[in-house]
């Protein structure tokens, strides 16, 4: 319970789990577009379909190496990953051959993979050290636990209005994860938080400007809540 009362302290962190659990749930899906787009759309076989996974992984490897070379996750790159996401997934609806559609795909799993990243790291540097290993955990129980969820209603969307509807919830997906993060990030831009120096000459004590008790910090962490702090704001 205290990774739950810890998370619900952190609207930053609440509205990045909303953004994951929808992307994840509906747009994550892609075993489900890329089969069901290369042999209904295009009437193309087995190893065409598998041509599709390997050039979306290309994209992945890409959006990858890009994560590895910043130094900070923000949450705007999480804003942008997912808005970029739902964009590619509405532009790969919309491709009229097999090649447009593969093309595309390269954006999709640049996307996902940017999103998916910085999402992460995001949630993993900005919680205190004690409370990591169970926020964690809340986190990957929403991003892995939703595909499972939502696979089913793609499939059925897929089934009965064709793989490009299918398509277009991944889209409508990443719009609304970003339009969430969007919305805190403009209700809570005056967010601050405040540092001053206690009585003990060890400690710090931080004032979240929420309601909450000051709670003590040692100057080991000082550095990197300050950098939690900056990220929030």
């Amino acid at each position: 319970m205290a990774g739950f009362r810890y998370v619900s302290h952190r609207p930053d962190i609440i509205v990045v789990l909303i953004a994951v659990f929808l992307i994840g749930t509906f747009g994550l899906n892609f075993a489900i577009f890329t089969a069901t787009m290369a042999t209904i759309e295009f009437h193309m076989g087995a190893g065409e379909f598998g041509l599709l996974s390997s050039i979306m992984a290309i994209g992945s490897v890409a959006g990858a190496l890009l994560s590895a070379r910043r130094s900070r996750p923000r949450l705007r790159l999480v804003v942008a990953g997912a808005a970029l996401f739902g964009l590619s997934c509405g532009i790969a609806a919309v491709m009229p051959t097999y090649l447009s559609f593969a093309v595309s795909l390269v954006f999709v799993g640049l996307f996902s993979l940017t999103l998916m990243t910085t999402a992460n790291a995001y949630v993993q540097t900005t919680t205190k050290p004690a409370m990591r290993g169970r926020v964690m955990a809340l986190y990957m129980a929403i991003f892995a636990g939703g595909t499972p969820l939502g696979a089913p209603f793609v499939g059925w969307v897929a089934d009965q209005f064709g793989p490009r509807w299918a398509l277009g919830v991944a889209a409508l997906s990443g719009v609304l994860a970003a339009g969430a993060m969007l919305f805190w990030l403009i209700r809570y831009r005056s967010l601050r938080v405040r540092y001053r120096r206690s009585e003990l000459p060890h400690v710090l004590v931080r004032h979240d400007g929420d309601g909450l008790d000051p709670a003590p910090i040692d100057r080991e962490t000082a550095t990197r809540e300050i950098a939690i702090i900056e990220a929030t704001r």
